[in-house]
């Protein structure tokens, strides 16, 4: 249920390509010589080309890269293809199979040395520590969210599915209520229950 503390429109939005500040399209969508490189071994058609090197620019300004390739902001694919000296239409045929998308991200994660956060891997086990300690200062889940996601890039670490990271969000705030309830519990006492009831008028 953790998930229904975003709508089904900040779902989608969380997942999905934002729009892109000039700012952004010039530090993230201007690959260098070596990434070029990287993503022309001999053999690899234009559409593959195009669609890898649209990911290795994706993954460090979202720090993910949406299932939907093609959807990529158009003035960043345009400065992609131009590098790369394909045509922008390309794109719209990369990553038919679900496979290609995810081997293709494989290796452009181990070349910019990025790791994934697999269930119960250490990453995601550190990503749950942090959480729990942002939510004993905030409750905000859309704060803690952007904490997360702030966190997972510093690390270089994918961020895991919206529903995973929100159903992990939910649990943190859940566990940070249990956990304050432990530790304040002892100080109210039938005293100072009395004293608060009266002040905030139900007694």
């Amino acid at each position: 249920m953790s998930e229904k503390m975003f709508s089904e429109e900040q779902l989608e939005q969380l997942r999905s390509y934002p729009e892109i500040t000039g700012d952004e399209l010039i530090r993230y969508f201007t690959p260098t010589a070596a990434d070029v490189a990287f993503v022309s071994p001999g053999g690899r058609g234009p559409v593959d080309r195009l669609g890898m090197l649209v990911q290795l620019c994706t993954l460090p300004w979202l720090g993910f890269v949406p299932d939907d390739v093609a959807s990529a902001p158009p003035a960043a694919v345009a400065r992609v293809a131009e590098r790369l000296g394909v045509a922008l239409a390309a794109l719209r045929l990369y990553g038919k199979r679900d496979q290609t998308r995810s081997d293709h991200l494989g290796l452009v994660a181990k070349y910019l040395e990025w790791q994934t956060a697999p269930a119960g891997s250490q990453a995601m086990k550190e990503l749950e520590q942090f959480l729990l300690d942002r939510a004993m200062e905030h409750d905000s889940p859309t704060l803690l969210f952007n904490l997360a996601r702030e966190y997972l890039m510093a690390a270089k670490v994918i961020r895991p599915g919206v529903l995973i990271l929100a159903k992990m969000v939910g649990t943190a705030r859940k566990s940070a209520a249990d956990l304050t309830s432990q530790l304040v519990g002892h100080l109210l006492t039938a005293e100072v229950r009395a004293d608060l009831e009266r002040m905030l008028g139900w007694g």
